[in-house]
């Protein structure tokens, strides 16, 4: 009997409510092993989480049954009420609504990685939106400016 065989390797970006800097670099590698675990308990394959005092990036390797915008929801939702009840932020967290996704090739895997884990250093030259732009630029993604994430830098 036949089975099913994929590789998928999505790299998937979301901010925080307001794009305030709540992520704390004190609560980050926390709050990152955390989502990693949210993504291994769907059954997918964390492959990198990471990101800034405003922002995630999540690169996993997916199944083709995992509906994603459930999978997104579920990591949103987790990762707020964690961050929420173990007082990681001094006021209510949220996320934005919303996030990006792009795809990539098993020879691009190791580079998107080390993009990913070095997000801190990163952000001292390039700011997010400039980032996410870049990200929608290269991948070829259409989109309307009224719909991106709220950026206030």
């Amino acid at each position: 009997m036949a089975n099913t065989y994929s590789q998928i390797s999505m790299h998937i970006v979301f901010a925080v409510k307001h794009r305030e800097a709540l992520i704390l670099k004190e609560f980050r590698h926390e709050l990152f092993r955390y989502i990693y675990g949210i993504i291994e308990g769907k059954k997918q394959k964390s492959l990198a989480v990471n990101g800034f005092t405003d922002h995630v990036h999540i690169f996993a390797g997916l199944s083709p049954s995992i509906y994603i915008p459930d999978l997104v929801r579920d990591i949103k939702s987790d990762s707020s009420f964690y961050i929420n009840t173990h007082k990681m932020s001094k006021r209510p967290f949220h996320w934005q609504e919303g996030y990006g996704i792009f795809s990539y090739s098993r020879s691009q895997r190791d580079r998107v990685i080390k993009y990913i884990l070095n997000q801190e250093q990163h952000h001292q030259r390039k700011s997010f939106r400039k980032e996410y732009l870049g990200l929608l630029k290269n991948m070829d993604v259409q989109y309307d400016e009224n719909y991106l994430f709220d950026f206030f830098d």
